[in-house]
């Protein structure tokens, strides 16, 4: 196992497993960057960690779910299965803040981490966001 490997299976135990942002924290570079369906481009490690600490507390314990795993030079790719019930409040892109829905989410998605000096420096995340609000019964039934 290489070292993105490594940090890469760090991140997903920090995020799921045993939640912590200090791990999180230390895993990015100050400078890293990452792409996210439901924030963007997010830049530096404290906009990073904040996304982590938004996405931990809606779903505190949730699980991940490995269906391929691979190290590629300094990358780690992860395609698995994001779950848990979402029991504390929704962070929205435009600062509002949702009461938790209390039901179960199950999102199928792809990791992508670029690691240098054993260190995130660029991460996207890709999952399908409609799918996510559609399981937490925020989507409405009406046509557009």
């Amino acid at each position: 196992m290489g070292e993105a490997r490594e940090v890469m299976d760090r991140l997903t135990d920090a995020v799921t497993t045993h939640a912590d942002l200090k791990v999180v924290g230390e895993l990015y570079a100050e400078d890293a960057v990452a792409f996210t369906p439901d924030e963007g481009e997010l830049r530096g490690r404290d906009s990073i960690v904040e996304y982590w600490r938004a996405m931990t507390e809606a779903v505190p314990e949730a699980t991940f779910q490995s269906l391929h795993s691979y190290e590629v030079g300094d990358t780690a790719i992860d395609e698995g299965i994001f779950s848990g019930r979402n029991t504390g409040p929704l962070e929205l892109p435009n600062g509002e803040t949702l009461p938790p829905t209390q039901k179960e989410i199950r999102i199928r998605g792809v990791d992508i981490a670029t690691v240098r000096d054993g260190r995130i420096v660029d991460y996207r995340l890709y999952f399908d966001e409609m799918d996510f609000l559609g399981q937490l019964g925020l989507l409405s039934d009406e046509p557009l």
